[in-house]
């Protein structure tokens, strides 16, 4: 393609129509260790379970609050009564675990069979005196990361409209034990922190260190963070009520945006996500936008980080990715590693929701012009097939892709990163953008390190083979 045919917006495609992603029953591995006192129920047939087993396989040393309801051909063919099953399940959790709730993530095949999950939670729920939260988790209209935003829309019904009063005054009584011996001064200058804005709550499982960074991020801009969903614990959900504002880390999270909007009357903040420096400023910057607040030492913060990262950078500075579709961080990636100075040949994404993602795919486009490269197309739902072939075609630098297509276009010489790290990794806020650049330089650093000692060449006799 000469420069005077290079698209100057973005182009979409939609090819298949499935999706060539891990299942979505996946998220149970950074719910639980995230939410405490919760147990998740995966109910679906023994494949699910070995799915689990082996997606699990890297969280051997946690303790695990997870089990898998197997469904038998008695089940499947209507024979056996599901609502007792699950009681007794339910029961021996209770007896064993003591959660706060339990969720069950319902899988491919209660869906097929028409399991009323909805109906049998209620019921259940009160009889057993543990609140019970229903996500539809299933592979046939879920991509892999969406698992997550099942969960958290169906949670975001379970927010407390007000905090109850008893709380209320806990959390009075632990301020003043807290402030008991400061003067009157300081505890007045620490409220004056923050500026007078509407409450702002944060949706997005995030571990608890990013959780707190991006906490103090907004506090520095004088905003204060009213609750995240979820929160480290089920009985600590926050309030959320009519007019309250919203917005999302994770750019897989459209299902639980909407649901904030339509069922619980919020307003939804639409900005980038806070993946790499340039993202963290723009999502600060837009949530300050909204509120009428001027941001304070963002340009300075961002161009340190900037400088932090040069070593990295110049690793990839002028080299082309590819990127086959797995996890919906897609956009957000592509944008960062733009910014780093590659050039983006695809954008594979399995799921888009052009209007949850605005934020981010206006910032895409403005940083490819800012960049002087060209756009990115973006694919929904690619046909894999012909994804390799327009990876033969091209030849890109990087391919960051799937499991399944790893090892098979390594075969072909092509340097590969699996997309699954970056869902796993931490990769949110200001500070992480190195760990982002981590995962993406490493196939490049290996093969430089191959190559420094002559093994390059031994490497591809073997892949021949």
């Amino acid at each position: 393609m000469t420069a005077t045919q290079e698209p100057t917006a973005l182009t979409f495609e939609c090819e298949t129509g499935n999706y060539h992603t891990f299942c979505p029953i996946s998220c149970v591995a950074w719910l639980y260790q995230k939410i405490e006192d919760s147990f998740f129920l995966v109910i679906g047939t023994k494949t699910c379970g070995y799915f689990l087993q082996n997606a699990m396989g890297v969280m051997i040393f946690a303790e695990p609050r997870y089990a898998m309801a197997e469904l038998e051909e008695g089940d499947i063919s209507a024979q056996l009564n599901d609502y007792e099953e699950l009681k007794r399940l339910c029961l021996q959790i209770k007896r064993d675990r003591n959660p706060s709730v339990i969720v069950w993530i319902g899988t491919c095949t209660t869906e097929i069979i028409k399991m009323d999950l909805e109906g049998l939670a209620p019921k259940l729920e009160a009889e057993i005196g543990i609140p019970i939260v229903t996500a539809r988790a299933n592979g046939l209209d879920y991509a892999f990361t969406q698992g997550e935003d099942t969960v958290l829309a169906a949670m975001a019904h379970k927010c407390p409209n007000k905090a109850p009063e008893a709380e209320k005054e806990d959390r009075n009584a632990i301020q003043k034990l807290l402030n008991f011996g400061r003067k009157k001064e300081e505890v007045r200058a620490e409220e004056s922190e923050y500026a007078d804005h509407p409450p702002l709550v944060l949706f997005g499982s995030l571990p608890d260190p990013v959780v707190t960074n991006l906490t103090l991020e907004l506090k520095k801009q004088g905003i204060k963070v009213s609750g995240w969903l979820p929160s480290k614990r089920y009985t600590e959900l926050p309030v959320i009520e009519e007019g309250y504002y919203v917005c999302g880390v994770n750019p897989f999270l459209s299902r639980t945006a909407t649901t904030l909007m339509r069922r619980r009357k919020c307003k939804l903040i639409g900005a980038p996500f806070p993946i790499g420096p340039d993202g963290t400023r723009a999502w600060i910057e837009k949530i300050c936008s909204v509120f009428n607040i001027q941001p304070k030492g963002l340009e300075e913060r961002e161009s340190q980080i900037w400088e932090s990262l040069e070593d990295y950078i110049k690793l990839i500075r002028g080299k082309s990715v590819f990127f086959m579709g797995d996890n919906l961080l897609e956009i957000s990636l592509a944008r960062f590693l733009i910014r780093c100075g590659m050039t983006c040949l695809e954008i594979g994404i399995p799921y888009m929701d052009k209007r949850y993602q605005a934020g981010e795919l206006a910032l895409l486009e403005k940083t490819c012009k800012e960049m002087g490269v060209s756009m990115p197309k973006i694919v929904e739902k690619p046909d894999n097939y012909n994804q390799i072939q327009r990876i033969q075609e091209l030849k890109p630098d990087l391919v960051i892709t799937g499991m399944a297509h790893a090892n098979p276009l390594e075969a072909r010489g092509i340097d590969t990163k699996w997309s699954v790290e970056f869902t796993f990794a931490q990769i949110h806020g200001f500070t992480n953008a190195r760990d982002i650049l981590e995962l993406a330089t490493r196939p490049l650093r290996r093969n430089n390190n191959l190559k420094e000692l002559g093994w390059d060449k031994l490497v591809k006799e073997e892949a021949k083979v």
